[in-house]
């Protein structure tokens, strides 16, 4: 690494050694050639990959300016973002998983307002809610999953999301969650990991009230805490990366309607230093 270089690194470390929030996005996937040289095994393995490429790249162009040190700061390399242009937003369909670390229900809102911004679009024509999961030992409950349904519901009225969707519901569950909200679910993702065939009941139910089922293969935890500071210390060596937490990650999809072909991917991940 050049001297240039090297100075830039420090003084993005004291940016990051500095902030209290950090919001990181790792540009379009489809075209970061960075990325294709290896298949990850995993959705947790791709984000890990994401975190320390985008970190990394980010550090060596990152400076400092007359000393500011911001609370929060962004963390993209603006050349890999592909927004939306408006003549092409009618051809194209936005779909997004958002995982929700914390169980703070304003990191909806906040993620919701990212993706539209880092798009260039008003609205996300599809949500599918993945919420921090419950006390170790319990199962996923309605009231577990109320709030965070009804800030997607509020978003929904705000004309800021089309549609609102599930994650890992079997039959039961889902049907308390369509009887009980104003905005009923248009999707339930299920893991195939999990089982193998689609349960005949949750089937049935989907059929009848038309709910799309969809499968995924993400982990019930995308990526843990200590995950997390290993790739941030893996973008950024040296830093010290103890007290930072995940509060969300969302994941996007633009689809080409007419072909169904994917034009751009990637994450946004949002971080925060907790007190020591």
């Amino acid at each position: 690494m050049d001297p240039q270089n090297s100075n830039m690194n420090v003084e993005g470390k004291g940016l990051l050694n500095h902030s209290k929030t950090l919001r990181l996005h790792t540009g379009n996937l489809v075209n970061r050639s960075r990325l294709k040289r290896k298949c990850p095994g995993s959705p947790s393995e791709e984000l890990r990959d994401c975190i320390q490429a985008t970190l990394s790249d980010w550090l060596s162009t990152a400076k400092t300016t007359n000393a500011d040190f911001p609370d929060t700061l962004d963390c993209s390399i603006p050349e890999a973002t592909d927004a939306i242009t408006p003549e092409e937003r009618d051809e194209v369909k936005v779909s997004v998983k958002l995982f929700l670390c914390e169980s703070d229900q304003s990191a909806i809102r906040d993620a919701v307002e990212r993706a539209c911004q880092t798009l260039a679009v008003s609205q996300l024509d599809s949500v599918i809610i993945a919420p921090s999961g419950p006390v170790e030992g319990d199962n996923q409950t309605l009231a577990h999953l109320q709030p965070a349904w009804e800030e997607l519901e509020a978003l929904v009225r705000k004309q800021k999301i089309a549609a609102i969707g599930t994650s890992d519901l079997d039959k039961d569950l889902l049907e308390q969650l369509y009887n009980w909200a104003q905005v009923k679910p248009s999707s339930n993702q299920v893991n195939l990991a999990s089982c193998c065939v689609m349960p005949p009941d949750l089937t049935a139910f989907a059929k009848e009230f038309d709910i799309q089922l969809l499968t995924h293969n993400d982990p019930k935890e995308l990526m843990s805490a200590a995950a997390f500071q290993e790739a941030m210390q893996e973008g950024a060596p040296g830093l010290s990366t103890t007290n930072w937490r995940l509060d969300w990650v969302l994941r996007y999809s633009v689809i080409v309607k007419s072909r169904g072909i994917i034009k751009s991917k990637g994450y946004l991940v949002s971080a925060r230093r907790a007190s020591p």
